[in-house]
């Protein structure tokens, strides 16, 4: 059984878009051991094991892979 907690659909088109537009994203989600914040550029979606995710490339350039439902916040720059 998956602890994963599927987003609403438009907010995924909303994702969706982003990537298409090359838009930013200012975003906070917390992953296994802390709570980040960053502007980032949205590059995909994927799905993996039960889990949807929005792989990203952050301030510094380095590449995340945030699992949808662990985004706290999100604002489309």
């Amino acid at each position: 059984m998956s602890d994963y907690t599927p987003v609403d659909c438009g907010l995924h088109s909303a994702y969706e878009l982003a990537i298409m537009q090359r838009r930013r994203l200012a975003l906070s989600w917390h992953g296994e051991q802390a709570e980040y914040r960053d502007t980032v550029t949205p590059v995909d979606l994927f799905t993996r094991d039960v889990g949807e995710y929005l792989r990203v490339r952050d301030s510094r350039d380095l590449g995340h892979s945030i699992r949808l439902d662990r985004i706290m916040a999100c604002e489309f720059l």
